[in-house]
């Protein structure tokens, strides 16, 4: 994976100081996105990050996929948690200082307990445990099913999916499209133990995304939080693989002075 270091060209910004602490590979991915009023994802992100829109729109993005080479820097591997289905609600944010774009996590659910566990106890990351199923039926269609174990009330998301293979179009997106907007991110963000917002700088080649096509027989998410999709079909992509570097989870400047905590990283998702 460390080749992937290398190119850096595409990035809006150079590689941050100092050393990655964190690996993994996502598979599979679906990106499912919906339109949704700025004022509906503004009460769910801490203060110090802005809603980010593009053509008046915050986004929402529903994303189930298969990870796995997870590796953490001087961290002894996590039995049994190398590799394991998760799905993420995200949307799309700003430091309010720096101006810098981010992935917010709303929700992450994911198949492995000790995963799940251990994103909770030292990242604070909003990680619920599910049973969960991912299915390959042939080499870009997918049957994922997932349902958040102990929750007080159902939450499911049961859909199909495929890949339609590379175009010239999506062979990387280009600044200013919408994929490029929903994809091309290089940190993530998420909420403190004291409510104030932390980001992790993260690390990509350029998403290789592919048109997709996708049979949502049951999404509970957003509702789950209080949010209302848009009766329209989302916007849909689909990628086969993508190797990830994460470093160190940082508080950000606007809310102490941009201290280092010490945390080996956040675990994405995207």
């Amino acid at each position: 994976m460390r080749e992937f270091l290398v190119r850096t060209s595409h990035r809006p910004r150079p590689l941050p100081s100092g050393r990655w602490v964190m690996t993994q590979k996502w598979n599979d991915l679906l990106f499912a996105h919906w339109p949704v009023p700025s004022q509906v994802i503004a009460p769910l992100i801490p203060d110090g990050l802005q809603v980010d829109t593009y053509n008046g729109s915050a986004w929402l993005g529903v994303v189930p996929f298969w990870m796995d080479r997870i590796k953490f820097r001087g961290i002894p591997t996590i039995p049994g948690a190398r590799t394991f289905p998760e799905i993420n609600l995200r949307t799309y944010v700003r430091d309010r200082l720096t101006g810098i774009q981010g992935v917010f996590f709303i929700s992450l659910d994911a198949g492995n307990l000790l995963g799940v566990t251990f994103a909770r106890m030292f990242f604070n990351l909003p990680y619920y445990w599910a049973e969960m199923h991912c299915e390959q039926r042939s080499e870009r269609e997918f049957a994922y099913y997932s349902r958040r174990r102990m929750a007080s009330q159902p939450v499911v998301f049961k859909a199909r999916y495929r890949g339609l293979g590379p175009t010239r179009r999506l062979a990387e997106s280009r600044p200013g499209s919408l994929e490029y907007f929903l994809t091309e991110r290089y940190c993530l963000f998420t909420r403190g133990r004291d409510g104030q917002p932390m980001r992790a700088n993260i690390h990509h080649v350029p998403w290789p995304l592919e048109e997709a096509e996708a049979e949502i027989e049951q999404n509970d998410l957003a509702s789950a939080v209080g949010i209302h999709l848009p009766d329209i079909p989302p916007v849909l992509h689909y990628s086969r693989r993508l190797a990830v570097y994460v470093w160190q989870l940082e508080r950000l400047r606007s809310a102490v002075g941009a201290s280092r905590v010490p945390a080996a990283a956040a675990v994405p998702s995207t």
